[in-house]
């Protein structure tokens, strides 16, 4: 089936004009790149809601546009578990626990905190599994661009793939994370923009809501379980494409979602980029706002397009071609530019996520701790440029390995449950148990990657049956968290803990924090108690939606309302 766009020289226009002001925040940005801390961490001063934007966008890659919409035609409204279930606690959580012990300790990845927290061989390790696993990300999004544009206008996979990727090197090597997160901004803008006209369009041509679900019903494309949330998930009879409502809440919503949200330095790095620790803290419980809607204008397409591609249930069209199908059926003429240039936005805020998370951990954790230590800050800054290159070289090849999946969700939560699901386990204990020992951190991740590791290779050869990859790759994450958790205290109960006073700012309740990371850093409590003095004499008290808890406890009141009353 031939999906190409009619796309014009019009069309084409929205594509040019976007890529100019793409490439134009890198040049601008270039000037305010002093230091590699510049580079890597935008200095440390933006406002929360640029942090939060950016902590938003750079999850809504092209992957999370095509594997969405292809999840809601393949398993229908379920889908909305990945954002109600198995993201916004996560970003919450995040926002509430964990941020200060990132943002006070003035790590600046996420690996160093395990350098501190445990020893060099859990840090070292990884910091190699990061980039290992950052960088097939990386590649997934550059596929996921690449076959949009070749079955939407024709290019070569080759050609799309080094166009693009050009695109991202050429503004994250100038800027750095300034450029990269003004511009998943301007990226999250335009996306949205694409999205709502091609959802309304959509529910009109199948008659609105009431259209879509008795069109699905009586057209048996989903059938019930299709079109409910919750349903299908009893432990007797499971016909939820996700699993039973314990596969759902421990692997989805606790383990995957938690390991993901809250571990993973592509997100973390963002809220780390904030001037402050207030702005650090809200920026993740910001961004579960958007978050929480986003299935509205994400998902919804997918299930239209179940009613309006009947090629996706016969077979003639893979699930992950269900957008740009929709695309050919229900985009106006004149609007077919816009949703080129959002589909490259997508893919480029997913890409330059990676990538600029990539050369940080590389730089900092790899490079500089054990290959070349004590070297100046403008060595690092130039290898940190030189490996944004090696990056997206690397990230080109690795492209070519998510071609290999029908669903590219499938592909992303497989490598979730074995990458990011262990070193949620190793956080938690290690955050909230002094007891925990170096060693144990280094083996209880491997132990949970080889826990899940084997969950996949028993349903790859038949000896584990689930209803999808999906829920073999969420029962994955639970069993990576049990192996975790269980080694990690064998290994603690025969090993010598870390001295109790090292451990300041990285463990719950210990929170006078000297000297901890790479630089300086202030004794939080102080701070915070000065700083709030401080505004109150300045008759300037903080505001219930600028305090991290009243705004995260309201995100949570609303996301309970959503599932009460859509599941």
């Amino acid at each position: 089936m031939d999906l190409r766009l009619d796309a014009t020289v019009f069309d084409y226009s929205f594509v040019v004009v976007y890529l100019f002001f793409v490439i134009a925040i890198g040049v601008v940005t270039k000037r305010k790149v002093l230091t590699s801390e510049d580079y890597f961490l935008s200095g440390r001063s933006l406002p929360a809601w640029i942090c939060a934007l950016a902590f938003l966008s750079a999850n809504i890659g092209a992957t999370e546009l095509i594997g969405m919409a292809a999840n809601g035609s393949q398993y229908g409204l379920a889908t909305v578990h990945y954002y109600w279930i198995g993201a916004v606690p996560a970003m919450v959580f995040l926002g509430l626990i964990m941020m200060p012990f990132y943002y006070g300790s003035k790590v600046r990845s996420v690996p160093e905190y395990l350098r501190l927290r445990f020893n060099r061989s859990t840090h070292m390790y990884q910091s190699v599994v990061f980039a290992v696993a950052t960088i097939l990300v990386a590649g997934i999004n550059l596929f996921a661009l690449a076959l949009l544009i070749n079955v939407l206008i024709g290019w070569p996979l080759w050609a799309s793939i080094i166009a693009a990727a050009g695109v991202v090197l050429l503004y994250t090597t100038m800027g750095g994370l300034t450029a990269t997160m003004y511009n998943e901004v301007l990226q999250f803008f335009i996306i949205v923009a694409f999205l709502v006209p091609l959802t309304v369009g959509g529910l009109i041509r199948v008659g609105g809501i009431d259209g879509l679900l008795e069109a699905l019903r009586t057209n048996a494309v989903l059938g019930e379980n299709g079109l409910s949330v919750w349903g299908g998930t009893g432990l007797g009879n499971t016909t939820n494409p996700y699993g039973n409502w314990i596969a759902l809440l421990l692997g989805m919503g606790f383990v995957n979602s938690f390991g993901y949200w809250t571990t993973n330095f592509t997100e973390v790095q963002r809220a780390l980029s904030a001037k402050d620790m207030s702005a650090a803290r809200r920026t993740p419980i910001i961004a579960a706002i958007p978050k929480m809607l986003l299935p509205a204008i994400i998902i919804m397409p997918g299930l239209v397009a179940a009613v309006l591609v009947p090629e996706l249930a016969e077979g003639e069209l893979e699930y992950n071609e269900a957008l740009p199908a929709l695309i050919g059926r229900v985009m106006p003429a004149g609007l077919v530019g816009l949703a080129l240039a959002a589909l490259i936005a997508a893919f480029m805020a997913g890409m330059a996520a990676n990538v600029s998370s990539f050369n940080t951990v590389v730089t900092y954790d790899l490079w500089q701790t054990y290959i070349r230590k004590g070297r100046s800050d403008a060595y690092y800054l130039r290898i940190g440029r030189k490996l944004t290159v090696g990056g997206v070289l690397v990230a080109v090849g690795a492209a070519f390995i998510a071609a290999e999946f029908r669903n590219i969700q499938d592909y992303i939560q497989l490598l979730q449950s074995i990458f990011n699901a262990p070193l949620f386990a190793t956080f938690v204990l290690g955050m909230f148990w002094k007891r925990m020992s170096g060693p144990a951190g280094l083996w209880g991740l491997v132990a949970g990657a080889a826990g899940a590791a084997g969950v996949q290779i028993a349903y790859s050869n038949g000896l584990w049956e689930f209803n999808s990859q999906q829920a073999a790759s969420f029962t994955g994450s639970g069993m990576a968290f049990v192996f975790d958790l269980a080694v990690s205290v064998l290994v603690t109960l025969r090993t010598a803990p870390k001295p109790v006073e090292e451990l300041d700012g990285l463990v719950w309740g210990r929170t006078k924090m000297a000297v901890k990371g790479s630089y300086p850093a202030p004794d939080l409590h102080r701070a915070a108690i000065q700083a709030e003095r401080e505004r109150v004499a300045e008759g300037r008290p903080l505001t219930w939606w600028e305090n991290p808890w009243p705004l995260g406890i309201a995100v949570m009141a609303v996301l309970v309302i959503l599932n009460l009353t859509v599941g």
